[in-house]
């Protein structure tokens, strides 16, 4: 079983290496790294190619944001499952794609999950928060609820029968997705209790309160989109449990 993953990446010079070094540990021998670069100005591409082989797939061009460089990637990708990791994260163990193929060896399996630790800048070691996403249903999803992103992968045949990410979303087009699939009601999947994943904290949809203002904008609208009903009342009602995570680690 083949498993790819894609990353998108423009001007990451100072953590991109971090994140390709985590693809490269990876103890899973049938793997693609499939890199989309929106034209970096900085030492990017050169990192890059320090981690990369021939069995690598990149691409560097200019793109119109990071939803359709990944779009760009899945298209690229020849693995039977897809995955993500972003150039500010790393996999949190050299296991994370053996217990991905795994998992998979349920050939009803559509998706699988599993926890996120996040870090602040500069302190990659020491998790500050970890994302349960066993919270994570999809009847929650009117409250704004999603499984931690970079942590699902999904079988090739989900994108072929519920499309990519929608270019309609600047912050949310993740949350669309995981409304557009787990809404319809015929997605089976499986979450692991273990962090897959150390995310690092001030990305879009972790940027302070103007971001979260436009993330719950735009996962509202998402909502919407999927015929799911949803306010902001809602979506706002998941905060209280999301703070007890800065004291669970």
């Amino acid at each position: 079983m083949k498993i790819s993953v894609v990353t998108a990446i423009y001007n990451r010079e100072a953590t991109i290496g971090r994140a390709m070094e985590s693809y490269q540990q990876q103890t899973w021998h049938d793997k693609e790294q499939v890199v989309v670069d929106g034209a970096s100005k900085d030492r990017t591409m050169e990192i890059v190619r320090d981690f990369t082989d021939e069995k690598s797939i990149i691409v560097s061009e200019r793109d119109n944001g990071i939803y359709d460089a990944i779009n760009k990637g899945i298209a690229l990708a020849t693995g039977d499952v897809i995955g993500l990791l972003h150039s500010d994260d790393y996999f949190a163990s050299a296991t994370i794609l053996t217990q991905i193929a795994k998992a998979f060896e349920d050939p009803n399996l559509d998706i699988v999950y599993a926890d996120a630790g996040f870090f602040s800048p500069g302190q990659p070691d020491r998790i500050t928060r970890r994302y349960n996403s066993g919270r994570f249903s999809a009847s929650r999803i009117k409250n704004g609820w999603m499984p931690a992103h970079t942590t699902m992968y999904a079988r090739r045949r989900v994108f072929e029968k519920y499309g990519n990410y929608s270019d309609e979303f600047k912050i949310a087009a993740d949350f669309e997705f995981i409304a557009r699939t787990f809404g319809s009601g015929a997605i089976n999947s499986l979450y692991i209790p273990d962090i897959w994943m150390m995310m690092q904290t001030g990305g879009a949809s972790t940027g302070g309160l103007k971001s979260k203002l436009v993330l719950n904008r735009e996962v509202l609208k998402a909502c919407r989109m999927n015929g799911i009903p949803s306010n902001y009342v809602r979506l706002l009602s998941k905060y209280p449990e999301k703070l007890v995570e800065l004291f669970r680690r």
